[in-house]
């Protein structure tokens, strides 16, 4: 069974920085993509954050937080990290980490979403 932990989470005030971290078990495969949503309060729609692709290693960044989020990964352990700098109000939100195994691109993953999910962890942003 595919499992999806996120940690990291918590309470920073606006400047500040996280680094949230996800990981990933219960598969052998080698070809997968990983990726960041998020949820704001009170809102039904997820944001897709960022994304590497599989096929590439290029990494996709939604633009609202382009030049202040960093997505890196640990292959050899199923692991990935979303650093978060220059943190703003607006990035409060639960994030969540996903995982897909289908031959589809990041500009499908990112306004779409991906197959399996961690249950989030709440970033909450203070102004």
């Amino acid at each position: 069974e595919v499992q999806v932990v996120e940690s990291g989470g918590g309470v920073v005030q606006a400047g500040g920085s996280l680094r949230l971290s996800c990981v990933a078990s219960g598969f052998v495969s080698d070809d997968y993509t990983i990726g960041w949503f998020r949820q704001a309060p009170g809102k039904e729609d997820y944001e897709g954050v960022s994304c590497i692709s599989r096929s590439d290693g290029r990494i996709y960044y939604a633009n609202s937080v382009k030049d202040r989020f960093t997505h890196t990964g640990d292959n050899a352990k199923n692991t990935v990290y979303l650093q978060m700098d220059t943190l703003k109000p607006e990035d409060t939100a639960t994030y969540y980490c996903a995982i897909d195994f289908r031959e589809l691109g990041c500009d499908t993953y990112l306004p779409y979403g991906m197959s399996y999910w961690g249950k989030g962890t709440l970033v909450t942003v203070s102004s």
